[in-house]
């Protein structure tokens, strides 16, 4: 979430009065994120979340919503687009597809703050979401794809200045291993992409919305949960397998991982890392802008995970590894040990 697109106070109303929100209270722009613009918009039929976006075709944004909608009638706790008085879930504005939601109430709780509980709760909706997806029958390119990525790298390598040669030294070697390495006969389906502590609400323990579906597409599974691991599960520079437990935890509860995904699941993380290293790269480093429109996102934050998946850098890696390592014969045997 960030805001590129400015939006003023007669077109926050001429919005408001389109979708039939009734008269405009307040509007206010939303800083956080990295690609979009997004406005909270307060009337007096109550809060509701403008996004415009910046970099989707009209076709991506068509099948983001219907997605939204999807699962929302499978009573999935996302945002549910919101129809304007024409009948459309989007119009243009400023030659760009502007939508809108009822604003979701929670607490977006800092990643040191989310308990155990939390992790187990998020887990099993991770779980619920590729299971529900799986009746989602409408395709979604993967923008973010190994291929994809690869390409992105390739395009700013040639922007990254001297001083990074080190960095640049990994990732040239991380993208040759996963090229060999990576597994793509693995489950796929509806993932997320994104499921990071500012994108999931809760009120107290109780999750109320998962929200921003801006990198939903049809991918593998494991590759989301993985990216869940790296989001949710690192503090303060280490792997913590306390947490680790508890994500998996809830996410077996309703959807056991296969053998092959448990061998796969560090390659996943390591592809994680690097996606988030690389679209940071071209999306922060590189692209100069007002910093006052957004909140900046240090690619080394994923650079640095890497590092530890890698076995360069010492990170709690070892945990993680032997859990996964023993986790599918572990749970394999819990289930089939005879009741006393």
């Amino acid at each position: 979430m960030a805001v590129y697109t400015p939006l003023n106070k007669k077109e926050a109303g001429k919005v408001a009065e389109e979708f039939g929100l009734g008269d405009l209270i307040s509007y206010s722009g939303i800083r956080n994120g990295s690609v979009n613009t997004h406005y909270l918009l307060e009337t007096k039929r109550g809060r509701f979340f403008v996004k415009l976006d910046e970099v989707k075709s009209e076709l991506e944004v068509k099948q983001e919503l219907e997605l939204l909608l999807f699962l929302k009638r499978q009573g999935f706790p996302c945002p549910q687009p919101l129809k304007s008085k024409n009948g459309k879930h989007y119009h243009e504005f400023h030659g760009k597809c502007l939508s809108l939601s009822r604003y979701v109430d929670g607490v977006e709780l800092p990643l040191e703050k989310l308990t155990p509980t939390h992790l187990e709760v998020l887990g099993h909706a991770l779980a619920d979401l590729h299971l529900i997806g799986r009746g989602y029958k409408k395709g979604i390119d993967n923008r973010f794809g190994f291929v994809k990525i690869v390409a992105i790298y390739r395009e700013a390598r040639r922007h990254l200045p001297s001083h990074l040669r080190n960095i640049v030294r990994v990732l040239d070697d991380e993208v040759s291993y996963l090229e060999n390495y990576l597994d793509n006969n693995l489950p796929k389906g509806i993932i997320h992409g994104d499921l990071f502590p500012d994108n999931v609400k809760f009120k107290g323990s109780r999750l109320v919305g998962i929200i921003d579906f801006e990198a939903a597409c049809r991918g593998k599974l494991i590759y989301d949960l993985a990216t869940a691991v790296n989001a949710l599960c690192y503090v303060d520079g280490r792997y913590r397998i306390d947490r680790f437990e508890a994500l998996i935890s809830g996410y077996e509860s309703l959807r056991p991982l296969s053998l092959p995904e448990w061998d796969s699941f560090p390659n996943e993380l390591r592809f994680s890392a690097l996606r988030f290293t690389v679209t940071r790269i071209r999306d922060f480093f590189l692209r100069k802008m007002n910093e006052s429109q957004r909140n900046y996102k240090d690619f080394k934050e994923f650079f640095e995970r890497l590092l530890i998946l890698r076995r360069e850098k010492t990170g709690g890696m070892e945990d993680i590894l032997l859990a996964m390592a023993t986790g599918y014969d572990y749970r394999k045997y819990q289930k089939s040990k005879p009741s006393k």
